[in-house]
Order: C-alpha cells, then sequence, then structure tokens
C-alpha cells in the first residue's frame, strides 16, 4: 500500500497537546523544537519501563529515542524542558524511582541469585547477597544525567542489568559549548542505540578493583541534546565535530528540531500573555496527562510488548523503500542527508512504539505508526535547516554590510565572537564573505589607512527600469525636481527645450556636491568626437542605452550623449564615484568628456536633436567598476596585462579572450570602417592589434578573411 498524503494525519495527542501548553507556555509558535524534545520524553518513558516492539522481520526493538533540538536564544529551550520534567513527568518520575524501580530491582536480584545458586551449588541468600552488593557498588541509579564519562555509563549498565528495569537517560544543554567535552561519551551512545548494547571495556582485576561478573542484556538509552545553533556552528572544532558525529550515525539515530524566535507571539499584550499563561485549559492538560504518564509507572507494565501486524509491516516496508529510493537519488557527495533519509523508518517505528505505550496498546496501530513518520518527516525538514544555516561567512557579509560605517577586524571580532583572530583564517573567512556577497547583490569594500585594513558593506538594490533616478530643472543650480522614471520614457527629457537634469537627486534640490543624495542606477557619458554615433550604437549594441545629440552634433564631427541603465543602484560618495566612472570610461572602447566623473554634473536637452533606444540588450554590469572591491581589484589587473592597447583595443581583446577571435577582428575592423579610416589606414591597424595578441592570427589568415569583409564593407559604402 501506499502512504496517505501526511498532511491529512494528526500528531499523537501526547505530542500534539504537550507541545501547545509549551508554546503557551514559552510563547512561541514554532513547533519544531518542542515536538523534538516532547518526542524523546515520551521514548524515556516507554524506555524506562523496558516497552520492547516485536516485529516478525526484525525481531525485538527496544523503543528509545534520540533527539538533537536547536533554537535561538531567548527561545524558551531550558523553560520548556523543566515544563515538561516538573509538571508533566513529575508524578511518573518519582513512581518510578520510589516504587517501581526498587520493586523490579529486588525481583530481578534474587532471580540472578537464584540462578547462581542453582548453577554453583551454593546458597541463595548468598548468592542473594553477593548480588546485592555488586548492585549497590554500582551506585546510586540517576533517572537523568547531563555529563559522564565512558566507564560511568558502563557501571550504569550493570547496575540496570541487574535491575532488569531503567533506561540511560542523557540530557545536554547548550550541546554546543559541552559537544566537544562529551566526545567520548557521544561515541558511546552511538553504540548503544539500536539494541541498548554495548562492548564491555577489560579492566585490571585486582583486590581493591575487582571486576564482577558480566550479565548478558539490553538497557536502552535515551538522549536529548539542545541549544542555540550559533555555539555548535561556530566555524571551528566544534562545528567539525559536530559534522563528523552526524556522519558516524547521529544523522540516521536523531529525530531533530529547528525553532526560530522569530515566530515569538508579539502582537500580544502582557495582559493577554497573562491570561494565557493562566487559563484553564492548559492546567487541565497538564494534569490530565500528568495523572496518565503517573499510572504508566505500575509495575505490571514492565516490559510491555507491542505487536506489529503484517499490514502495518508491509506501511513500514513501503516507508522504508521510498525513502532508499529518495536517498539513492541524491548526489554521493550529500551522505549525511543520504544516511538521515534512508534510516527514517527506523526512527519512525521506535517513535510509533512509544506511542503505542502511552496508549496501552499491546498492538503499534497503523495510526501510531503514521503520526510517527509525520513526526520524523517533520525531522527530516529540520534537519536540513540545520544543514543549509547560514554559514559563518555569509554573517559575516551581512554585517559587513549592515553596519552602515567603516569596520576593523577588532570591530569584527568584536560583534562576531566566530571571527578568527588569526591573519590566515580571518582572510580565508574574509574571501569567502567576499565571494557569497559577489553572486547575492551585497558588495564587501576593503581600504587602508595607516596600515590598517578597513571593510566597508553594502547590500545591492536591482534597478528598475520603470524608477531610474533622475532630476530636473529650468534653472542650471536651483529647483531639481528629484523623479523616478521610466528608462524608456527618458526622451521626453532629453528633446525638452531649456530643461537641465542630472542622475543624482539633490538636497532642497540645490545642485551642489554638498548636497548631492547618494543613490544612482543610470550613468551619462559625454561623446564629443571620440567616436561616430553610428559606431557607438555598433560597439554597445550588447546594451541598453539612450542616445541623443547635442546642440554642436554635425554629420562630421558627431557629438551625442550616451545613456546607460546598471544593473544596481550604487550609494557612492565623491570620491568613489569618480574612480566608479574613471573606470567606466576607461573601459569604454572610445574616448569620453571626464567630466562625467562629478557627481553634481548637470546636463541639458536639446529639443532640435535625435534620440535613439536600444532596449533589446542588457542591462549593464558594473560590479567589476565599483572600487575597493575584489572584482575591481582583478579588472585593474587584467587590464594592467593590456597596458599597450588604447580602448577600442581593449574592448575588443577582452572579447577575443573569451573565445570566437576571427568574429571579434572582423567587428573591430568594422568599428575602424565606422570611424572613417582608409582602407590601408584599416589593415596596417588590423594586423599591428594581432601582433598584440598572445594567440595571433598569421598574415595570410588576416587578408583572406577579415580584410575581405572589410573591403566588401567599403563596396557597399560606395
Amino acid at each position: 500500500m501506499s502512504l496517505p498524503d501526511l498532511s491529512t494525519i494528526d500528531h499523537h495527542p501526547a505530542i500534539q497537546e504537550i507541545v501547545d501548553v509549551l508554546c503557551t507556555k514559552t510563547q512561541n509558535l514554532d513547533r519544531g523544537f518542542f515536538q523534538a524534545e516532547v518526542a524523546y520524553f515520551l521514548g524515556k518513558i516507554a524506555s524506562l519501563m523496558r516497552a520492547v516492539v516485536m516485529t516478525k522481520d526484525r525481531g525485538e526493538i527496544p523503543v528509545n529515542i534520540y533527539s538533537l533540538a536547536l533554537a535561538t536564544s531567548g527561545f524558551g529551550k531550558g523553560h520548556s524542558v523543566h515544563v515538561v520534567e516538573d509538571e508533566f513527568l513529575k508524578g511518573f518520575k518519582s513512581r518510578f524511582m520510589e516504587e517501581t524501580f526498587p520493586v523490579l530491582a529486588e525481583q530481578q536480584l534474587w532471580n540472578i541469585a537464584n540462578n547462581r545458586a542453582a548453577r554453583n551449588g551454593t546458597d541463595q541468600q548468598e548468592e542473594y547477597d553477593k548480588t546485592a552488593k555488586e548492585f549497590k557498588q554500582c551506585g546510586a541509579f540517576l533517572f537523568t544525567f547531563d555529563s559522564g564519562s565512558p566507564e560511568g555509563v558502563k557501571q550504569t549498565r550493570q547496575k540496570l542489568l541487574r535491575s532488569a528495569c531503567g533506561s540511560i537517560n542523557l540530557q545536554i544543554d547548550e550541546i554546543g559549548s559541552n559537544l566537544v567535552g562529551s566526545t567520548d561519551l557521544l561515541t558511546l551512545f552511538l553504540e548503544l542505540y539500536d539494541q541498548g548494547i554495548v562492548k564491555q571495556k577489560l579492566i585490571k582485576n585486582s583486590s581493591d578493583n575487582q571486576r564482577v561478573e558480566e550479565l548478558d542484556g539490553k538497557t536502552p538509552a535515551n538522549m536529548l541534546l539542545f541549544g542555540t545553533p550559533a555555539k555548535l556552528f561556530d566555524g571551528g572544532a566544534t562545528e567539525d565535530q559536530f559534522y563528523s558525529f552526524l556522519e558516524t550515525g547521529y544523522a540516521r539515530r536523531c529525530i531533530f528540531g529547528y525553532g526560530h524566535r522569530d515566530k515569538i507571539l508579539k502582537e500580544l499584550t502582557a495582559a493577554e500573555v497573562y491570561a494565557k499563561l493562566t487559563e484553564k485549559s492548559t492546567d487541565q492538560v497538564v494534569t490530565k496527562w500528568q495523572h496518565h504518564f503517573y499510572t504508566l509507572a505500575d509495575p505490571s507494565l514492565h516490559g510491555w510488548k507491542m505487536e506489529v501486524s503484517e499490514s502495518v509491516s508491509i506501511t513500514l516496508l513501503d516507508y522504508k523503500l521510498t525513502c532508499e529510493r529518495t536517498a539513492e537519488d541524491m548526489p554521493e557527495h550529500e551522505e549525511i542527508q543520504k544516511a538521515e533519509i534512508s534510516h527514517r523508518y527506523s526512527k519512525a517505528l521506535k517513535l510509533a512504539g512509544a506511542y503505542a505505550f502511552i496508549d496501552g496498546s499491546t498492538e503499534v496501530m497503523l495510526e501510531h505508526l503514521l503520526a510517527a513518520i509525520k513526526l520524523v518527516e517533520e525531522s527530516g525538514q529540520a534537519f536540513q535547516k540545520i544543514l543549509t544555516r547560514e554559514k559563518n561567512y555569509v554573517k559575516l557579509a551581512k554585517f559587513v554590510a549592515s553596519v552602515g560605517h567603516e569596520v576593523t577586524h577588532a570591530d569584527i571580532h568584536e560583534k562576531m565572537p566566530f571571527y578568527p583572530k588569526s591573519s590566515g583564517p580571518r582572510n580565508d573567512m574574509m574571501m569567502l564573505a567576499t565571494s557569497w556577497g559577489y553572486v547575492n547583490n551585497v558588495i564587501v569594500k576593503k581600504s587602508f589607512r595607516d596600515g590598517i585594513e578597513f571593510f566597508k558593506g553594502e547590500t545591492l538594490e536591482e534597478t528598475d527600469l520603470e524608477k531610474i533616478i533622475i532630476s530636473y530643472s529650468d534653472h542650471w543650480a536651483y529647483n531639481y525636481m528629484p523623479e523616478q522614471a521610466p528608462f524608456d520614457k527618458l526622451h521626453i527629457l532629453t528633446q525638452h527645450e531649456g530643461y537641465h537634469w542630472a542622475n543624482h537627486h539633490f538636497k532642497s534640490g540645490h545642485r551642489a556636491e554638498e548636497n548631492v543624495i547618494a543613490g544612482f542606477n543610470m550613468i551619462v557619458i559625454d561623446v564629443d568626437g571620440g567616436a561616430s554615433l553610428n559606431q557607438a550604437h555598433e560597439l554597445m549594441k550588447e546594451y541598453k542605452f539612450l542616445t541623443y545629440t547635442t546642440k554642436r552634433h554635425s554629420e562630421e564631427e558627431n557629438r551625442f550623449r550616451l545613456m546607460l541603465p546598471i544593473n544596481y543602484k550604487l550609494d557612492l560618495d565623491q570620491d568613489e564615484y569618480k574612480e566608479f566612472m574613471n573606470n567606466i570610461m576607461d573601459w569604454l572602447p572610445f574616448a569620453t568628456d571626464e567630466s562625467a566623473n562629478q557627481r553634481a554634473k548637470k546636463w541639458e536637452s536639446y529639443a532640435g536633436g535625435d534620440f535613439h533606444y536600444n532596449l533589446e540588450g542588457d542591462t549593464l554590469d558594473v560590479l567589476k567598476f565599483i572600487p575597493k572591491t575584489s572584482r575591481n581589484e582583478l579588472y585593474k589587473k587584467s587590464n594592467q596585462e593590456l597596458g599597450s592597447l588604447d580602448n577600442l583595443e581593449r574592448w575588443f581583446a577582452g572579447r577575443i579572450a573569451s573565445g570566437n577571435r576571427n568574429n571579434q577582428m572582423i567587428k573591430y575592423a568594422l568599428a575602424l570602417v565606422d570611424s572613417g579610416w582608409e582602407l590601408t589606414a584599416v589593415r596596417d591597424q588590423v594586423h599591428a592589434f594581432n601582433k598584440k595578441l598572445s594567440d595571433s592570427m598569421t598574415e595570410q589568415e588576416i587578408d583572406s578573411t577579415i580584410m575581405v569583409t572589410v573591403a566588401k564593407r567599403y563596396q557597399k559604402v560606395a
């Protein structure tokens, strides 16, 4: 049979109702953390009473749960754990520790004594006294512990084997701070998960340290690890150890939860919060489950067995095959994810057993299994969030971009404790932050002053072509009206008689450098004789642009204005804008008026000129031109390697380096033709340019291909 739609399946009532209470008491709506937490406690109850699932294909499966739950600081992690322990489980713990465990332990000690006496032909009382002494020497049974050693756990196992009751229950708060110190303990718990079996360590036998007789048996183990993701994912040893544990088995063993504090009930008033915290329905739920859990500590329920019917087993097998097929389709490098997905069925079976025990059922019903599968699938979603959590270098990039001013290494380390102190790892992280920003609209600028490295970042806003930043006035200096206009309507302004305009806004409408409001998304270039209008149109056709001719334009000497929308809105100060525009003008394939590098520069409209749009091209990508960025440094370095070339040669040399050499050489030659060069001069210039290239063509190849195309252009013109 195929699995039903899980969205139509309800969580087990214990999960649903207890999580409701925890959400109310912590004032958090995010249920993922609490579900993983409550699942652990339900498994803990069942395993303390040694509940087992009886399957026909896998034998006896002890009920036990491992949970890893993470949430941001202030979420209410510790508070919720205390609520479950002190309110819901209080009666169960008291009855189990004071009545059930002592009674069952006493019975088991006599069973062991009788078996030994029969085997050895000794007195039953003597064997009992000896067994009772061994039991006492193992120390007091701890209902829960938060730290320990492998030796301590193995000693506790000996006590539990002599009592045939109870389980080993580890709860570690602030797992990020305690993970590395608990490595040996957590390694042992990897072995305990499946059947509660672990190999004994051989110790030297002496009069002071005598080995006791080892008993065979199972001691189920439960584990709850919880804390903040920031401590766990520190970018160092803790994070490495955590991933190591996931790889070696915790990914397949744990139920995962991930809580977000941003879902806190912020809209409630203090009075409303108080009313929710004290409402009677919450107390009724606590009382209901507190009493129910108390009844589950009855000694008569010890060793509870739950059968799995054939139909439920087939449903579980169907889920197992579905999980395995999903894992097989994943890339090989996602080993941790594959392990978690392919073993979800095992976690679901153990959790279904816990549900059945809570219900007092002698059979794992289909509704138990489906409710468990639902929670395990949500656990898988939480696991993906944990693995795809925000990397430290992403946090670094966002911090630098959002802080609003320049920061030093010391400033960053004060705000971002994970930031490395040593220069090597620190530079690596900053490089990763810069690289991440490169593809996520975040730029990180770097500069030096007095030997100190400064960083400044900015989150870039993509340009909306319907909102190009301009300001205009009928006066050359005052009353500039700020506007955001559609790019394809800018000709209305440029062709209007008597207007001055700029590509920035100004405070109080007064056009002056000190009044410039940083922020532009279009660049404007004056071309006064550096190229013909047709040549500029041909060279720039891969980009969106608008050109219009100025008053001094003539057929003999083309003078026009080139307006290019850019892909991002940039907020640059006076010096940065000047350097940025200089980079743009160095990049362009023709000479331009250098005064375009002033933020407060204005241009005039001209009603008597012509305008031309190219709306089919791409918006100009300006990231490599932004000063003090890694991309700009790479761009300048590549330009230095082309230092002997003029603007037009650099333009085509960069394109030739990307491939399609012959086609680019033809375009270069035709650009010279459009500039009015004679045929022989074009031939000489093409050959000279070719010699400057590392991957040059032969002279015969140029004459037989490039120059033939050029000659045809002259014939067509004639």
